[in-house]
């Protein structure tokens, strides 16, 4: 017997003595595999948004062998296996020749099959120790290679390796590698890119140098039609986009991080692709054009009205943005006057007032309890008596605050609640007078899906992000006719010129009700509105706080809104929506004529055919200091016959008089200066046969 044929002796002998642990089914192998992202998909089950959780490797999908380049799979063949049909698990051939250089001193080779390298993946038991097998293990790899072709198909086998296979750094796979060096899918692999992904196999962390010769090898072994030194050129660039960024689809980003934590999870979502995309242009292109204004950040929302399903969910889209992880669609804002819309529709739906009604914009003085409270309007200038239209579609903030006053500040705060505001965790008195004017801290998802309420005539119902999220049935929240009239209001572009002026950007060739809000300071910039079948919310500002420079609703938010509502409607124009049953339009003037008479909608019942202004005419008796719940403090440093409490009343006051703690005080004509005594106290406004009009408890503190 020559010296090769002992040497494969006495290594069959070994071989059999060998205890392989068994390897699991392809079909196992391939249910296992997990690439090292999540996905979002989009209702369609296009991807939306691909996040990276496992950073072991980077791994893409499961690749079939039908969807890899011909060419990737014969310059595989070629550098690693070139008798891979002709053998069941080991090239003897090989093998010999590889143990006889060894054992003569010659030249290291390697005899590795793809069934043993495929064998060697699925069992780390199978793995170099260090930078090289040992003769057991090798000959325990040998065996585990003929179990696999014993059970395996050769077409499974190739198809694993191409999976499981380092190519280069972290890369794993065929689909990776093909993304991260060529930025195409392993289907479009050229010639000269399976050469040099075939050349990275056996040292995936080779230098450029030795990449490209052996790349060269290949292609001329597998008789390629490739020059050398554009296989040099390919490999450069390769390794240049390998060390960038990933490429990846990433259009959702505070979506995807909600969900996506398991590698390979998949999530569908109610999200569309392509209106993604729009919200992104149109948000990112205004952020850009208002970076000069100190405008860094933005977010946006559109909802399908019929169904409460979220369409498109950007939380932020500032290419200077300092806090991109931030979510501005659920992040607390304060409102501005994006409140206005619900404190009038509660009036309409309570018939203290109508469309019609005069407010009286001019200025107020309030006392609250903590402090004086005087209102403005944006353009700081007053507008005389206006109707409930012209106040709201303008608005006007003094007619806003005037009407909380007749609502109650309980019943408003009440009826944000029902409408799904749930940032509004403080008790009414916390936030005052200035609720009607935006002071609370709202979040865009919450506003985008009060406003869809208007658009489905008060019926209100969560909405929705995911197709498996409970359906729950609407429950009517506002008055339909209310409703109704608030939003042929909020679309009313005449109407809105009073502050905005004829020509604005919240008109569209289409029906649609629009809504702008600004908060103190400049902070937070608002555009709502709706059509018949969408609502979009946009919102722009400074998620760290500073404020914006000259920047409203009209040039801040309104032009994305103007832009995402034009897309949507391109083919599509929306038509207003029919009135309820209760609903009534009635020709209407006024007396004396301080708007034109217009054809208004009222709700049945409180339809009128003049609107006429009472001389002298005021509203119901009311107390207007001390307010309820104030605190005063007596000042021992100042004599107690200096010190007093100032009694008023506004509205119609003849023959009433003030009614302290039981015991009565004086008329209510005209101011009354009491002087405090430490403890509550109860203060009525009365008439003359004992009726009170209105009440208020207050509390004085100090020395007895």
């Amino acid at each position: 017997m020559t010296g090769f044929g002992k040497v494969s002796f006495a290594a069959g002998l070994l071989l059999l003595m060998q205890d392989i642990h068994a390897l699991p089914a392809f079909a196992e192998v391939k249910s296992a595999w997990r690439p090292s992202s999540a996905y979002l998909l989009d209702r369609h089950g296009e991807v939306i948004h691909e996040r990276r959780v496992d950073f072991s490797a980077y791994r893409r999908d499961w690749t079939p062998l039908a969807a890899v380049s011909p060419a990737l799979i014969k310059a595989v063949l070629t550098a690693e296996d070139r008798r891979f049909y002709e053998h069941q698990g080991v090239d003897w051939r090989a093998l010999g020749a590889a143990l006889w250089s060894a054992l003569t001193g010659g030249v290291t080779r390697g005899a590795s099959t793809l069934s043993m390298q495929v064998a060697a993946l699925l069992d780390d038991d199978l793995s170099p120790e260090g930078r090289r097998r040992g003769l057991v293990q090798k000959l325990a790899q040998i065996q585990a290679a003929r179990q696999l072709e014993a059970s395996w198909t050769k077409q499974e086998i190739l198809e694993t390796y191409i999976n499981l296979v380092g190519f280069w750094s972290e890369i794993q796979g065929v689909d990776a590698a093909a993304q991260r060096l060529f930025d195409k899918s392993p289907s479009g692999l050229t010639q000269g890119e399976s050469s040099v992904l075939a050349a990275l196999l056996p040292a995936p962390n080779a230098k450029l140098d030795s990449v490209a010769k052996r790349a060269c090898a290949i292609a001329r072994a597998a008789r390629f039609q490739v020059a050398c030194q554009d296989l040099k050129d390919l490999a450069q660039s390769g390794f240049a986009g390998a060390g960038g960024p990933v490429s990846t689809v990433a259009l959702a980003p505070h979506v995807a991080q909600r969900w996506l934590e398991e590698p390979g999870k998949k999530v569908s979502t109610t999200l569309d692709k392509d209106i993604q995309r729009v919200v992104l242009d149109a948000l990112r292109e205004q952020l850009r054009g208002l970076a000069e204004r100190n405008v860094r950040d933005g977010a946006a929302l559109v909802v399908d009205n019929g169904t409460g399903e979220v369409l498109a969910y950007v939380g932020s889209a500032g290419p200077s943005s300092t806090a991109r992880l931030v979510d501005g669609v659920r992040a607390w804002r304060q409102a501005g006057s994006t409140l206005k819309p619900f404190l009038y529709e509660l009036a309409l739906e309570k018939r203290y007032l109508t469309a019609v009604s005069i407010l009286d914009d001019s200025p107020i003085h309030l006392e609250t309890p903590m402090g004086l409270y005087i209102p403005q309007n944006y353009d700081k200038d007053f507008k005389g008596r206006v109707s409930v239209r012209t106040a709201l579609a303008g608005s006007l903030n003094v007619p806003a605050v005037r009407t909380l006053i007749l609502t109650g500040l309980p019943a408003f705060h009440g009826r944000l609640r029902d409408l799904g505001y749930g940032d509004l965790v403080n008790d009414p008195d916390h936030y005052g007078y200035s609720l009607a004017l935006g002071s609370a801290e709202v979040s865009l998802w919450d506003q985008v899906n009060a406003y869809r309420t208007l658009a489905n005539g008060g019926v209100y119902s969560p909405l929705r992000l995911t197709p498996g999220e409970s359906d729950k049935p609407g429950r009517q929240v506002l008055n339909p006719e209310a409703a109704f009239v608030i939003s042929d209001i909020l679309s009313d572009r005449s109407s809105r010129a009073v502050t905005f002026g004829l020509d604005n950007i919240l008109g569209t060739p289409f029906w649609s009700a629009v809504k702008t809000g600004t908060s103190k300071d400049m902070r937070d910039n608002w555009c709502i509105g709706y059509t018949d079948r969408v609502t979009v919310g946009v919102w722009v500002g400074n998620f760290e706080g500073d404020s914006m420079r000259d920047v409203s609703g009209v040039t801040g938010a309104a032009p994305v809104w103007l832009a995402i509502m034009s897309s949507l409607h391109r083919e599509a124009p929306s038509p207003p929506p029919a009135p309820p049953p209760g609903a009534v339009l009635q020709e209407v003037r006024f007396e004396p004529p301080m708007e034109p008479g217009r054809r208004e909608w009222f709700l049945a019942g409180t339809e009128m055919p003049i609107t006429r202004l009472a001389v002298g005419a005021n509203s119901r008796p009311r107390i207007q200091s001390p307010p309820q719940g104030m605190i005063a403090a007596l000042d021992p440093d100042i004599p107690r016959e200096n010190q007093a409490i100032l009694f008023m009343a506004q509205g119609p006051t003849p023959r009433l008089r003030w009614l302290l703690d039981g015991k009565g005080l004086a008329t209510a004509e005209r101011p009354y200066k009491w002087s405090p005594t430490p403890g509550w106290h109860d203060l009525a406004l009365v008439d003359a046969d004992g009726r009170t009009h209105d009440q208020t408890r207050f509390q004085v503190r100090g020395l007895r």
